[in-house]
């Protein structure tokens, strides 16, 4: 009989890192999507609130220290970290954990290597920490979030991992090799 390995899905290929932006893998961590019920919309924020956090809108977060919501479509965010107690009988419930990969960009020039990619206004004004969007990682879909300052999380499919890396790296030393040329 096989015995099967578990791999994170950027098992060996992170971190990486140049001019002060660093790629790496997020901790595994429970991932659920969320989708109330008809009708069920406020009972869902209700038992999210027990949790400490609540219903995102579109493009919206929410975290604690232990958790967080990410608003990842209409009617539909992803609960990374803990368990969805309370939400069985108020909401959809499917299980996410092993479908995507989950990147944090971080560093001073974080927005500079997003730029070369992603068709969205990126600077702290336009999208401040907890803001979400699903939209497009050069040719790849993807959900990002900003976590601080100078983080983003990414989520990329768990099958387009590796060519989220070598994108996001590519524009890492790009921006690196434009920062050395000035």
């Amino acid at each position: 009989m096989p015995s099967l390995i578990e791999k994170t899905p950027c098992e060996g290929l992170l971190p990486v890192s140049s001019a002060g932006v660093t790629l790496s893998e997020c901790a595994p961590a429970r991932m659920t999507s969320v989708s109330p019920f008809a009708g069920k919309e406020r009972a869902t924020g209700t038992a999210l609130k027990a949790m400490g956090l609540g219903w995102p809108k579109p493009g919206q977060s929410f975290a604690t220290d232990r958790a967080s919501i990410i608003w990842t479509g209409r009617d539909q965010a992803f609960l990374v970290g803990a368990a969805p107690e309370g939400l069985a009988e108020t909401a959809a419930l499917t299980d996410q954990s092993d479908a995507w990969a989950r990147l944090r960009l971080e560093g001073s020039g974080a927005e500079a290597v997003l730029a070369r990619l992603v068709s969205l206004d990126l600077r702290i004004s336009a999208f401040p920490r907890g803001r979400v969007a699903r939209t497009g990682l050069n040719h790849m879909m993807m959900i990002l979030c900003r976590v601080d300052k100078t983080g983003f999380d990414i989520m990329v499919f768990r099958s387009m991992a590796e060519t989220a890396v070598h994108e996001l790296h590519q524009a890492m030393k790009a921006n690196a090799a434009r920062a050395a040329a000035l």
